[in-house]
């Protein structure tokens, strides 16, 4: 027989603050979890996938190399002002090159054909 004492805790308690210790220590640490899918037919092999998953704080990801998220203008306005600036850049130099006669008369009059077409070919 089982003492009042001795009963377990019920499902639930507690467990927050285990989990929260949990959660601070796998982003402080970072986890990896990786595996493969092969799919063969007659040892011939029709589908390999790859897959990881890493699972970190952004601080921790910082300090293994990983921040693919601060060059994606999908993900960063910085990578989007940076991308920004460096054809805002390229398009001065080109101002530039045609202000100083740089570029041959032919050129200037392709540039003007290709920009007359994109702007049939938008609705």
């Amino acid at each position: 027989m089982t003492t009042p004492g001795r009963l377990p805790e019920p499902y639930g308690r507690d467990t927050s603050a285990n989990l929260a210790d949990i959660l601070e220590r796998v982003l402080d640490k970072g986890i990896v979890i990786a595996g493969d899918i092969r799919i063969n037919l007659l040892d011939i092999e029709l589908l390999t996938i790859k897959l990881r998953l890493i699972v970190a704080s952004v601080d921790k990801a910082k300090e293994m190399g990983i921040d693919w998220w601060e060059d994606d203008p999908a993900l960063s306005t910085r990578a989007r002002r940076d991308e920004l600036a460096r054809e805002n850049a390229e398009l001065r130099a080109q101002v530039a090159a045609l202000e100083r006669g740089e570029v041959g008369r032919g050129e200037v009059e392709r540039g003007r054909k290709r920009t007359e077409q994109t702007e049939e070919e938008a609705p």
